[in-house]
């Protein structure tokens, strides 16, 4: 289902169930190598401008920058990962939960926008047992289509 047209309310409630549902037995090197290669792979077949990050216990296991992306990505990158890390949740889903509350991320959380940006495209990595133990992020593309990307590529290698 495209998270495409949801309101905020929905866009909550959807992405809560991805997160919910995309919970993983393991996630090591093999595992997060192979998901930064499906990204690869579906970003030069579908030439996207995009860049993008998988890490794992706090170390970047992959990360590339395809035609078209800037080093802005990167900096993006960052500041969605900041919002997984610090929220437990993908940043899209964070984003539409502080429209709801009408105040911004920045308002609300008392966050500086220089290093946490509430907008599509971060997703924690949970592990069963273990919680969270990573993100994998795309910036470049618009927020919903950044954030459909990597919960389309991590459904794949769901066990």
């Amino acid at each position: 289902m495209s998270l495409k047209g949801l309101s905020d309310k929905e866009l909550v409630e959807q992405t809560l169930e991805q997160e919910q549902r995309l919970v993983f037995n393991e996630f090591g090197l093999d595992l997060a190598h192979q998901v930064g290669l499906e990204l690869l792979n579906r970003g030069k077949d579908g030439t996207l401008p995009i860049a993008f990050d998988v890490t794992r216990n706090g170390q970047c296991v992959f990360h590339c920058a395809l035609h078209g992306a800037t080093q802005d990505n990167a900096a993006w990158i960052q500041r969605k990962n900041n919002v997984v890390n610090r929220f437990g949740h993908s940043s899209l889903h964070m984003g539409a939960a502080c429209r709801l509350s009408g105040m911004s991320i920045e308002e609300k959380f008392h966050l500086p926008p220089n290093q946490f940006a509430d907008h599509g495209g971060g997703f924690p990595i949970h592990v069963r047992g273990a919680g969270i133990i990573g993100t994998v992020t795309v910036s470049g593309l618009p927020q919903i289509d950044d954030h459909e990307l990597v919960v389309s590529v991590l459904e794949m290698f769901l066990d």
